[in-house]
C-alpha cells in the first residue's frame, strides 16, 4: 500500500512493485493505493500489476474495518504491508514490513493518536503476523525492544538503490541547475520539519557557509518553520526523475537526522556521486560505513567544519565520492526484491505444509 508524497517507505513499495511480477511469473500480485490514485510524476516506478483503491485513510476511524472489508473481497493468499497499515481485523498470512520505531522512540514528536495506533494496531498484530521484515539493524532492535517483540522474529532486507543514480553529466549538471536557477554550487539539504530530522542545526553556521543550502523538504514553509532563514534556497518539491541530477549536481549532501530506520538519501547521494555528510546516529553509520564524513548530530561547529572541508578540499571530495559510489554498488533493489520474494515464498508454502 502506497500513501501519500513519495517518501522511502512509498520508494520502497514502488520498487518492490515493479520488479516482483517479473522475478515469479508463477504469482499473481496487485496492490493497494490511497482512493485518489498515485501521483502522476513517478516515470519508471508507475506500477503495471492491478491496483485497488482503498478508502481505507490511514489512521482514520474506518481504517481498521475497511482494510479487513477490502481484503475479504480481495482474498489474496498474502498481503504485504509496506508501511504501518497493517490489518488488525483481518487474520489472513500476513508479511510486515516495519521499517522503524519512530513513532514509539520519538513519541513527543507525534500526535498522541499515531502513539496509540501504534500500541493498539501495529504491535499486537505484528506479533501475530506470519513474518517480519526491517531494513537495518539498528530498526531490529528499536523494534523489538518497544513492540516487546523478540528481534529476530525480524529478517533484515537492506533497502536498495536503482540504477537511475549515477553522476550526471557536466552538462546535465548544469541544465539542471539552470532549470532551477541554482548557483554553480550549492548544498543539497532533504528532510522535513520534525524535531528529529535536525534541520535547526543547520541554521547555526548556514549563513557563514560560502554557497547556498538547497533545502528539499516537500511544500510549505519548512525552511522558515526550521529557522533557516539566512542563505538557504527552498525547492519545496522535484519530480522523481530529477532526483538524481539534484543530489549529483550538489557539492555535498548534509544528513544530520537524529533518528532514521534506513536513511535511504544518504545512499542515493552517494550512487549520484555526491559526497555525504551524515549524522553519526542511529541507522546512517550502517548506510554509509567510512563512505561519508559522520559527525555527531548536536556538533553544529563540526558539521561548519566539515562542509568547509568538503568545499575547499577537491582530494577529499573526489575520494567521498569514490567511496560513497563503491558503497552504494553493496544496496540494490534487485537484491531487496528477491529476498523479500524468499520470505513470501516461505510464508506460502509453510500454510500449505500446515493445511
Amino acid at each position: 500500500m502506497v500513501r501519500g508524497q513519495l517518501h522511502g517507505i512509498a520508494r520502497y513499495a514502488l520498487e518492490l512493485a515493479r520488479r516482483l511480477p517479473a522475478l515469479a511469473p508463477d504469482l499473481e500480485f496487485s496492490a493497494l493505493v490511497p482512493a485518489k490514485g498515485l501521483p502522476d510524476d513517478l516515470g519508471e516506478l508507475t506500477p503495471t500489476i492491478p491496483l485497488h483503491r482503498s478508502r481505507a485513510g490511514y489512521l482514520s476511524p474506518t481504517e481498521q474495518p475497511l482494510l479487513a472489508y477490502e481484503l475479504a473481497k480481495l482474498k489474496p493468499d498474502l498481503f504485504h504491508a509496506t508501511s504501518f497499515s497493517l490489518p488488525l481485523f483481518w487474520p489472513g498470512r500476513l508479511v510486515a514490513t516495519l521499517h522503524d520505531a519512530n513513532h514509539l522512540a520519538l513519541a513527543d514528536q507525534y500526535t498522541p493518536v499515531q502513539a496509540i495506533y501504534y500500541k493498539a494496531v501495529v504491535g499486537p498484530r505484528a506479533r501475530l503476523a506470519t513474518a517480519l521484515i526491517t531494513v537495518s539493524d539498528f530498526s531490529r532492535e528499536e523494534l523489538g525492544k518497544y513492540l516487546n517483540v523478540s528481534p529476530y522474529r525480524f529478517q533484515v532486507i537492506h533497502n536498495g538503490v536503482d540504477s537511475r543514480f549515477q553522476p550526471p553529466t557536466a552538462s546535465e549538471a548544469k541544465a539542471f541547475r539552470e532549470r532551477h536557477e541554482l548557483p554553480e554550487r550549492y548544498i543539497a539539504v532533504v528532510g522535513n520539519a520534525k524535531p528529529f530530522k535536525n534541520l535547526a542545526m543547520l541554521a547555526k553556521f548556514a549563513p557563514d557557509l560560502p554557497v547556498p543550502l538547497v533545502l528539499l523538504a516537500g511544500k510549505g514553509a519548512v525552511a522558515h518553520e526550521v529557522g533557516l532563514h539566512e542563505n538557504v534556497i527552498d525547492l519545496e518539491q522535484l519530480p522523481e526523475s530529477e532526483m538524481p541530477l539534484f543530489y549529483g549536481a550538489a557539492t555535498a549532501l548534509l544528513l544530520p537526522s537524529k533518528y532514521e530506520g534506513f536513511g535511504l538519501p544518504a545512499l542515493e547521494a552517494m550512487a549520484s556521486g555526491c559526497p555525504v555528510i551524515a549524522a553519526d546516529a542511529t541507522a546512517l553509520p550502517e548506510v554509509t560505513g567510512d563512505a561519508a564524513l559522520r559527525l555527531k548530530p548536536e556538533d553544529a561547529d563540526a558539521w561548519k567544519q566539515g562542509t568547509l572541508r568538503i568545499l575547499r578540499d577537491d582530494v577529499l571530495r573526489r575520494k567521498l565520492v569514490q567511496l560513497g559510489r563503491e558503497r552504494s554498488e553493496r544496496f540494490a533493489w534487485s537484491a531487496c526484491t528477491l529476498q523479500t520474494l524468499g520470505v513470501f515464498r516461505r510464508a506460502l508454502r509453510n500454510a500449505a505444509l500446515n493445511r
